[in-house]
């Protein structure tokens, strides 16, 4: 079952620590700014807790 996250756009800071701790949800585009799945499969999820609480700004959130 997939894990549904999201992105607060107002906390991200595009700082990018994301994109290194799980490269397969999240990027940085070529202006600099993030991209991400909003919907990222189980065998990801321990690389996404990681993005989470890596993240400087606290902008990253799983949904119910």
């Amino acid at each position: 079952m997939a894990q549904q996250i999201t992105v607060d756009r107002q906390l991200c800071d595009n700082h990018g620590q994301c994109a290194i701790a799980a490269p397969a949800v999240f990027r940085m585009n070529d202006d600099g700014i993030l991209e991400y799945e909003d919907s990222v499969d189980d065998a990801l999820l321990d690389e996404v807790e990681e993005a989470v609480d890596v993240c400087p700004v606290q902008a990253i959130f799983f949904r119910d």
